[in-house]
């Protein structure tokens, strides 16, 4: 191992007073006597390549930059081959590249990797890679290949090859600065200094002439490289260290600080004073001292803990709430077999378990001890133990952390269109006529899930998910759809110029203009585009109860306060009896397509004595020889086998569908539930379960919201007369809650219809003869431009797009 110093500075340091001066310390230098090094800079390599080289003000690497170190990679064949008279020796001299960290690592070796005829044997090394991979550096390459080793700073000083012959540096390094505002640390890309280039030219030469060659110009490498990196105590945060001081119990940080090599600045020991006061590692009566105050209790634990400080106040904040029973155990003797096969690397594991045992050690010396025996945790107390662990989490970084703010719903509301935001994503600023191009837009987020649905409308598009789970939460493929519009490239859309789709109108050039402005729905289950009207009625009085109150048979609860079931009226139970029959009255076929999630179909369903007697069904989950099915006449699930599925006549499907979803509104879960559930708990499902499973019980409809009717639950007996709320109120499982504003709306709208049902002055939406054909012609329109765009290719340029909801989306 070696290294540079600044020599000047330590001999200042380390002076003599003498006749009132400071004189420094004698340097002795023993000079090495290693091969010839020849130096390159970009000035030198005009013959290779032309450069446009960019300044000191954002220091980092264009693709031109890593395109001349490959093509001087190349290079070297023809170099040795002049200088050995065109004899190509079968040991070609290594090449050690210099970058700054392992993305650019990645990318260089990416690059390299494509150049196969060049022969080029790559060896990445960073502090992340396997030790299986830092030894392969060290290996002689196959004769005729070439080694080319990526390396960040780790080989300046502290790993040495041999062989190597040829240095490229970028002359650029990763490290440490504390940020002055909120003093965290963050890795940050800067320029090396002429003492760390200098070092790693010193890797070549070991055993032949060696070659060094910096990726900047000479007046730059003059003017603009600083001579000596910043010393690490005037970047980093002092925290650390003033704890150690304060141990040594010398008397005030500033006296003894100042007399470091590289002081640090007065502000920055205030700075940090504060804010081990804050944390509670320094008291706060100092006496008027604000410079200094009296170590606590557990500033004395943290200055023996190495690790970071909000780690440390982590550590003993588990140990006050009681979660310090957390540990990592790996003991086999074949565990390194055991962590190859499994893709494992030990050493990481190893080092894990050894700082985990030396921080036990450590705290135990505090009177911390780790539990022996580990009591086996259920749901509850799982629950229990992970809001402790936020508990301690928020604790240890304050005043670090955030509360998340109420949503705006109306501001929601508009913006979605109506649309549920739980299923849907919006597309904004999209080319005109966008639903030219659904099935682009449907492969685009394939890779998020499955679409159900787009509506196109102006500029905008709403792309509605199939619901994959009963639950009623946020769907992951909106989640996901959302995370990769933040971290994806824009999406990208091919399109058709505005004059070719005018021209295709021909003389429906008015409809064209018309479709511009209206809403166009792409179903994926039937395979239509059709237009549908911007203003329409949101609730459809066919399908409502005649009565907001009414009864429902529960079929299956999903959560507290969300349940599947049927309306058990009369009328509604002889629908079901009639379909039922005309099912299995039938000659039904075994289903002829590959099973798919959300497939309709005829599954098999019994009660225990009795008979199975085939319902219509939607497969949920494929699980190899057997499906989850949901029957979609009375809201139950169950599992069956692949074969005994049957095909869905289309006469069938046509009849409405008899199950329906419910959520039970004005109530959410207490704080006891949530500590105890994340949600709800185990206690509020078991207790709301018992209230509704099986039961047929009154609710009175309050709204209906994305197809879900919003109700109160009703529970009527000889004795009582409440509501599940209530109950679940009163045994503190929930708290009352307002509706959302969506709710809101439509329970106007719902009770408005219901009194002009009564009073007789209901007017049924039916459309005009001039209306129908207007939408046919559109239709038809709509029809012909898909026919003809899809056989021709667009010409113009790429459109990018972004997902909602937060970026507007740049054409």
């Amino acid at each position: 191992m070696s290294a540079t110093i600044n020599c000047k500075q330590f001999a200042e340091y380390f002076g003599t007073p003498i006749c009132g001066k400071m004189n420094p310390a004698y340097v002795f230098e023993v000079e090495g006597t290693p091969y010839a090094i020849e130096e390159f800079y970009l000035d030198d390599l005009q013959t290779l390549f032309p450069y446009r080289f960019l300044h000191l003000d954002d220091p980092g690497i264009s693709e031109e930059m890593y395109n001349h170190a490959i093509s001087l990679i190349q290079s070297f064949d023809e170099m040795e081959a002049e200088k050995k008279a065109g004899m190509t020796s079968s040991r070609r001299g290594s090449v050690l590249v210099f970058l700054p960290g392992l993305h650019e690592i990645s990318y260089m070796q990416e690059a390299l990797a494509k150049m196969v005829h060049k022969r080029l044997q790559i060896y990445p090394l960073h502090s992340t890679v396997t030790l299986e991979e830092q030894n392969g550096v060290f290996l002689f390459p196959v004769p005729g290949y070439r080694k080319v080793i990526l390396s960040t700073n780790i080989a300046e000083s502290s790993v040495t090859v041999p062989d190597v012959k040829y240095v490229i540096d970028f002359c650029l390094v990763r490290h440490m600065v504390c940020d002055q505002e909120t003093n965290y640390q963050s890795l940050q890309l800067t320029w090396a200094s002429k003492t760390n280039c200098n070092q790693r030219r010193g890797r070549a030469g070991r055993v032949s002439k060696g070659y060094c060659y910096r990726l900047v110009t000479k007046e730059f490498w003059r003017n603009e490289i600083p001579d000596y990196m910043i010393p690490e105590m005037l970047l980093a945060p002092l925290t650390t260290i003033m704890l150690k001081v304060k141990l040594l119990d010398m008397g005030d940080p500033r006296s003894i600080l100042s007399t470091a090599l590289s002081p640090p600045n007065l502000g920055d020991i205030v700075r940090t004073v504060l804010q081990l006061k804050e944390m509670g590692a320094l008291s706060a009566k100092n006496d008027g001292r604000g410079h200094d105050g009296e170590l606590t209790f557990l500033g004395r634990v943290l200055a023996h803990l190495p690790v970071d400080l909000y780690l440390g106040k982590l550590i003993v904040l588990g140990h006050i709430f009681g979660c310090l029973d957390e540990c990592l155990i790996i003991g086999q003797s074949d565990e390194f077999d055991w962590g190859k096969e499994n893709f494992i690397q030990i050493k990481r594991i190893r080092e894990v378990a050894e700082l985990y045992d030396d921080l036990k050690k450590r705290v135990s010396f505090f009177n911390m001890h780790v539990p022996e025996s580990i009591q086996s945790l259920d749901y509850t107390s799982t629950q229990r133990q992970k809001f402790i662990l936020q508990v301690v989490i928020a604790g240890a970084h304050y005043p670090n952390y955030f509360v998340q703010g109420e949503i705006d719903e109306d501001l929601a509301s508009r913006d979605l269109n109506g649309f549920n935001p739980r299923t849907t994503v919006m597309l904004r600023n999209l080319p005109p006529y966008s639903f030219l191009y659904y099935k682009q837009l449907q492969s685009l987020f394939r890779l998020c899930g499955q679409v159900k649905a787009i509506s196109f409308e102006s500029t905008r598009a709403y792309v509605e998910f199939y619901r994959t789970s009963q639950g009623a939460g946020v769907l992951p493929e909106v989640s996901l759809a959302l995370l990769l519009a933040q971290q994806s490239a824009p999406l990208e859309l091919p399109v058709f110029s505005i004059e070719q789709i005018e021209i295709c109108a021909g003389k429906n050039i008015k409809v064209v203009y018309v479709l511009f402005l209206c809403r166009v729905n792409v179903d994926f289950q039937s395979q239509s585009v059709c237009p549908v009207e911007l203003v329409s009625r949101a609730i459809d009085p066919d399908k409502l109860p005649p009565n907001p109150l009414f009864v429902v048979n529960i079929t299956e609860v999903v959560d507290v306060g969300h349940f599947w079931g049927f309306r058990a009226d009369e009328a509604s139970l002889e629908k079901q009896r009639h379909l039922t029959a005309e099912i299995n009255s039938c000659t039904l076929h075994p289903v002829t397509v590959s099973l798919y999630p959300n497939l309709l179909c005829l599954a098999p369903y019994s009660e225990i004595s009795e008979q199975n007697m085939y319902y219509r069904a939607k497969i949920l989950h494929m699980r190899g020889n057997t499906v989850e099915v949901f029957f979609l006449d009375f809201g139950n699930s169950a599992i069956v086998a692949c074969s005994s599925l049957r095909e869905l006549p289309s006469d069938i499907l046509a009849h409405p569908f008899q199950a329906q979803e419910f959520q039970v509104i004005g109530m959410h879960p207490s704080a006891k539930s949530i500590i105890l559930g994340n949600q709800w708990s185990s206690q509020a499902r078991e207790r709301f379960i018992t209230l509704v499973k099986s039961r047929s019980l009154i609710v009175s409809l309050y709204s209906i919201l994305h197809g879900v009717n919003r109700v109160q639950l009703l529970i009527n007996t000889e004795t009582t007369h409440t509501t599940v709320v209530d109950i679940m109120v009163e045994d503190e499982h929930a708290v009352k809650a307002e509706e959302s504003f969506d709710s809101k709306q439509n329970h106007e709208a719902l009770m408005s219809l219901y009194k002009d049902m009564v009073e007789g002055t209901y007017v049924p939406n039916s459309a005009s003869s001039s209306w129908k054909d207007r939408k046919k012609e559109e239709k038809q329109l709509i029809d012909n431009l898909l026919a003809h765009f899809s056989k021709s290719r667009p010409s113009q340029s790429k459109t990018k797009a972004r997902c909602p909801p937060f970026s507007i989306i740049s054409i």
